[in-house]
């Protein structure tokens, strides 16, 4: 046998207002490759502690063919974004409708002003179905055995950077969504009116489009309140539940990975200083919630309990040293999005903090 590999333990608090006080011991141990750093901490035996290459992350041959596939739904997330972002709706045209339903001038109006709407509804729906494959895609490639989740965020980092890309259009999409209230009214307008059919002579072409069955699942997806993240978290679920032999930890971890990741990015200023842009920032942050919310609708325990692998303290902390204008948002989806923050087992603490 060989002579040993020297080790040297460092005890140390570090520096980040989001860790004071909290006492970490990192084992280093020097090794002819390389250096291997283990962080550990006495509440959750492993934070992983690696920087994720949001801004440059490119994929490697093995990742190429579900790159590309999740590739071609992200390409028309931005142009979906500013369609949403411009949504005024038909509010005016519909109550005129309604105030004076003998004038069929003005049914007329109201009609050919939300047909258009309800066709790019259907889109933004449409792309939900996209965004659910492209999800699952992912998840079999980030947990797939012999390597666990930290190794594959590790060695895949640009399937991980698209992983991060979709919660980050999740969150945007949601939160633009809860500010047009005349989404659901176009859309219910638009169903009452199809369902007395008393425009037997205007534009009813539009149900071969949207047909009955399209307009009930259109129904159920506007009626959430977060509709993107409520197809993430079922998309989550289903997959656990088709892949029987796979644990249910090897998704979840997945998810208490990356919020660990993007935690200690935030509050790590080595970290922060490689971001190329002050936007990367916001990423990272959006992500860390992202993930956090799903992880609470898919484990059964939830994000906030005890058992967790989420520091939720430490995470809602690196969000509160935020400029409150880049952070009320995401701190509003974690009070209002996730599914466990008000279970009995949730710690006072951390409740205290969202409140």
């Amino acid at each position: 046998m060989g002579p040993s590999q020297p080790t040297t333990s460092i005890l140390f608090s570090p520096g980040s207002t989001a860790n004071q006080g909290s006492q970490v011991l990192l084992q280093i141990r020097f090794a002819g490759m390389g250096n291997l750093l283990k962080v550990l901490t006495r509440e959750i035996e492993n934070y992983p502690h690696f920087f994720l290459d949001f801004e440059n992350a490119q994929p490697t041959d093995c990742e190429r063919e579900v790159w590309n596939q999740v590739n071609g739904v992200l390409w028309d997330s931005e142009s979906l974004l500013s369609e949403l972002q411009a949504y005024k709706g038909a509010g005016k045209e519909i109550r005129d409708a309604i105030q004076n339903p003998s004038d069929m001038q003005l049914q007329e109006q109201a009609w050919n002003s939300v047909c258009p709407l309800v066709i790019r509804l259907k889109k933004f729906y449409s792309f939900s179905l996209r965004l659910e494959k492209a999800l699952q895609s992912l998840l079999e490639s980030l947990t797939c055995p012999p390597y666990t989740p930290t190794q594959h965020l590790e060695r895949e980092q640009a399937l991980a950077k698209q992983f991060a890309e979709i919660l980050h259009f999740t969150l945007r999409f949601d939160e633009l969504k809860m500010r047009i209230p005349a989404i659901q009214n176009d859309f219910s307008y638009y169903r009452r009116t199809i369902s007395r059919n008393r425009i037997n002579n205007m534009n009813l072409d539009i149900e071969s489009e949207v047909n009955n069955e399209m307009a009930n699942r259109m129904s159920l997806f506007y009626a959430e309140a977060t509709p993107m993240l409520k197809t993430l978290s079922t998309a989550t679920t289903y997959f656990v539940t088709e892949n029987k032999t796979l644990p249910l930890e090897n998704t979840t971890d997945v998810l208490s990975t990356m919020a660990s990741v993007c935690k200690v990015m935030l509050e790590t200023p080595d970290y922060t200083s490689r971001f190329n842009s002050e936007d990367t920032l916001l990423f990272c942050m959006r992500v860390m919630v992202g993930v956090i919310i799903l992880y609470d609708h898919v484990h059964p325990n939830g994000a906030f309990n005890k058992s967790s692998k989420i520091d939720m303290k430490g995470c809602i902390k690196v969000l509160k040293e935020q400029p409150a204008d880049n952070v009320e948002g995401l701190l509003n989806a974690l009070r209002f999005t996730t599914k466990h923050l008000n279970d009995e087992s949730t710690p006072k603490n951390i409740r205290a903090m969202l409140q």
